[in-house]
């Protein structure tokens, strides 16, 4: 029996499944693999290198840091995120990524961007932990219109979320059997039409398949959502959710929010986790 981990992004949504995760590798809970998306691959990655309270150490750290994420850059760089503190100057020096964990670690981890010629999911293999891995994550994590399109080997990418925002079928398709899903938006939850389309279609005039994508991405999340939850009322995948919006900032700069909503990742961790233990034992 394969287990699998799929992690929705949502920027500092991402706190929520960090507090998850930590519970979960407290209470020495492995996966086969996992995959995430946007903040579920930035945050999620800690899992395969076993770094409890990594993800949340250095937001909170590093939150009101103008290197991390400012106006400024955006302004600067195109990035609102500084992509060489975030990518190098943070993981290599500051709160330092095991990179030797995460080699010897099986558990396969991918990430998912979007390939922006194409408007389709693109899906990479982490292997190793090194600049290409990290660079496919960065690109998984470019939200459009606030980051610069990420070029790797010929091809170009932006935030996966847009393509496929929470992937369980591919986890399915890759012969998972046993899949944990978590969600960063409550069940009910319903994503409406992108309202910022007028500016995407002017920043991204050069890649109609990715404004079409933009344009449909609700559609394909509001279904992903509802295939979800139809696999979850079969009991064929748990889900783990908040119970409400978690109302938080995609550059949230207070330290204390934060925390709130890895405290709330935490709880739902702990409320669900006999139930986490049962479902990987059947």
């Amino acid at each position: 029996m394969r287990k699998g981990l799929v992690m929705e992004g949502g920027a500092m949504r991402g706190m929520f499944t960090c507090g998850v995760i930590d519970v979960l590798m407290e209470n020495g809970i492995d996966f086969d693999g996992a995959v995430g998306v946007s903040a579920g691959a930035t945050f999620g990655i800690n899992y395969k290198s076993k770094q409890i309270g990594r993800a949340v150490r250095y937001n909170k750290k590093y939150c009101t840091d103008k290197r991390y994420h400012s106006i400024r850059s955006l302004l600067l760089t195109g990035d609102i995120y500084n992509v060489p503190f975030c990518y190098d100057e943070l993981p290599y020096k500051l709160d330092k990524w095991d990179i030797k964990t995460f080699k010897e670690n099986p558990m396969e981890f991918y990430c998912v961007a979007t390939d922006i010629n194409t408007g389709k999911p693109a899906y990479h293999k982490c292997t190793d932990g090194e600049k290409e891995d990290l660079t496919w994550i960065q690109a998984s994590a470019s939200m459009p219109l606030v980051s610069r399109p990420v070029h790797i080997d010929g091809g170009v990418y932006l935030d996966g979320g847009p393509s496929d925002s929470i992937p369980l079928k591919f986890m399915e398709d890759k012969g998972y059997e046993r899949i944990l899903v978590i969600e960063t938006q409550p069940g009910d939850y319903v994503k409406g039409h992108q309202k910022f389309m007028p500016l995407v279609k002017v920043m991204l005039r050069r890649y109609p398949n990715m404004i079409e994508c933009m344009e449909k991405r609700h559609l394909m999340y509001n279904e992903e959502k509802r295939y979800i939850r139809e696999k979850e009322k079969s009991g064929e995948v748990l889900v783990i959710r908040p119970d409400e919006p978690l109302n938080i900032s995609p550059v949230e700069k207070d330290p204390a929010e934060l925390e709130r909503v890895y405290q709330l990742g935490r709880a739902a961790g702990q409320k669900k986790l006999e139930a986490i233990k049962e479902y990987f034992r059947a």
